[in-house]
């Protein structure tokens, strides 16, 4: 049978006491409803279905391109009600699998066993807590099959001791939901329509409720709070932390690790503490990273180093590199193997050739540096006149002495030496000693300023 994925994402969240909608607080560098609609995708679905309401165009607009279906529930009535929105646009024949925008761990490989589980009845996947207070419990009959869901606020002391609860994911045929949907009422203690009354009516009809149980409760957890978000960021980053320590990463802390998008480690990897990896980064065999480090969207080559409190991002970086302590890469930047960058130098939308050196205190923009080149330290590309960008071009086996400014659009030709100081507006011949320096003087009469009573 064809799968159809509905989501839910309709709530407001008032507990986060934010104006941003509930479901696009961030976890790992992406909202919340990004997470689950990348495992929906992972089941390979005919089409995702996403029920919005609170917030409803900035939630739409978030996820404008990615071809979803979405439909609005303009009033918030319960679960039941929100299925129900989104049921026109369902195909009869489908397996209907619901998943919940706030809930943003749950895994691929669970919900597979729960459609694989389902069957001619229904699958409702659940857990246990220690403490099951505010969440529906299964109930379930003496030879262990679900019999029904009863929500906390209605549920008889005998049922709230029970620690099996309902994490709300459910799957079942599309012509079975529907025709249940059409009997569930509102009566009970919050006056709402209860997607859970699906399985009460399937009990009521003979067919089999199955419960999926997976062991870790932080995949199933939902987000309610800024509190309850934090701590859903924590488990996410242990489960990173695990996967790479899994794939022979070294970690100095397993406990003191951002991964906020895609990280790729190749063999030998070390990583120090409080370091943050955002977008796509991917570290070659044998890299390096310092403490304090933050990678976004950057490629490191097999051996390169990266010393503490580096900032590097959407930069290309070679093999055998060393970066920082204190080093910034902005984006466009791209370094052959074997290049130098140093503490307190900045680097934007240029090219550094192999072997080239820039080890204190410069900033080089939108520049082309050949190989071997060495920039002394305070040297510094003026590559703005207010209105445009302008390029430096610095050729192979140049020496730039300290202190040197580069006044583009400018061109340092191979083999070029230019004297510490030097202020360079014009290009400069190959193989000879540049310089560019006001006349020293000294004024005997000068007096300093003082200061007036």
């Amino acid at each position: 049978m064809p799968l159809d994925v509905i989501v839910l994402a309709a709530g407001q969240g008032k507990r986060m006491r934010s104006e941003l909608p509930k479901v696009l607080h961030p976890l790992a560098g992406r909202a919340l409803l990004a997470h689950v609609l990348d495992t929906a995708r992972a089941l390979a679905p005919r089409r995702t279905i996403v029920v919005h309401g609170h917030g409803a165009e900035r939630v739409r607009a978030a996820f404008d391109g990615s071809g979803l279906e979405w439909v609005l529930q303009a009033e918030q009535l319960g679960t039941g009600h929100a299925v129900q929105q989104a049921m026109p646009r369902v195909g009869e024949d489908a397996t209907v699998v619901i998943l919940y925008g706030d809930v943003p761990l749950v895994r691929a490989e669970s919900l597979k066993r729960l459609i694989d589980a389902a069957g001619d009845g229904v699958a409702v996947l659940t857990t246990e807590l220690d403490d099951p207070s505010g969440y529906g419990r299964i109930v379930r009959d003496a030879a262990g099959r679900v019999e029904r869901i009863v929500e906390h606020k209605d549920a008889a002391d005998a049922e709230r001791g029970i620690r099996e609860i309902n994490a709300g994911f459910m799957a079942l045929s599309a012509k079975r939901l529907g025709a249940w949907l059409k009997k569930i009422s509102n009566r009970n203690a919050q006056g709402e329509y209860y997607l859970t009354d699906v399985v009460t009516l399937a009990v009521s009809e003979g067919l089999p409720v199955h419960g999926v149980k997976v062991a870790d409760p932080d995949e199933v957890a939902g987000v309610n709070s800024k509190r309850e978000l934090a701590m859903l960021e924590r488990a996410y980053q242990r489960r990173e932390a695990g996967r790479l320590l899994e794939a022979a990463v070294s970690l100095a802390d397993p406990s003191r690790i951002d991964v906020r998008g895609a990280l790729e480690c190749g063999r030998d990897v070390s990583i120090d503490v409080n370091c943050v990896f955002e977008g796509k980064v991917v570290l070659g065999d044998g890299v390096r990273i310092g403490p304090n480090c933050v990678l976004r969207d950057v490629t490191l080559g097999a051996g390169s180093e990266v010393f503490a409190f580096s900032h590097l991002e959407s930069s290309e970086i070679g093999a055998r590199c060393r970066l920082g302590p204190y080093a910034r890469l902005r984006p466009g930047s791209s370094l052959a193997d074997e290049v130098h960058v140093g503490n307190f130098v900045e680097v934007k939308a240029s090219r550094l050739g192999v072997g080239s050196k820039a080890n204190h205190l410069s900033y080089i923009g939108d520049s082309e540096i050949g190989s071997k080149v060495n920039v002394g330290a305070g040297t510094i590309t003026c590559n703005y006149d207010g209105v445009s960008k302008h390029r430096t071009v610095i050729e192979d086996e140049c020496f730039i002495g300290s202190d040197t400014t580069l006044v583009a659009p400018v061109r340092i030709a191979r083999g070029s030496y230019i004297g510490a100081g030097s202020t360079i507006t014009r290009d400069t011949p190959a193989g000879q000693l540049t310089l560019a320096r006001a006349k020293q003087a000294s004024i005997p009469s000068w007096k300093p300023p003082k200061k007036k009573s």
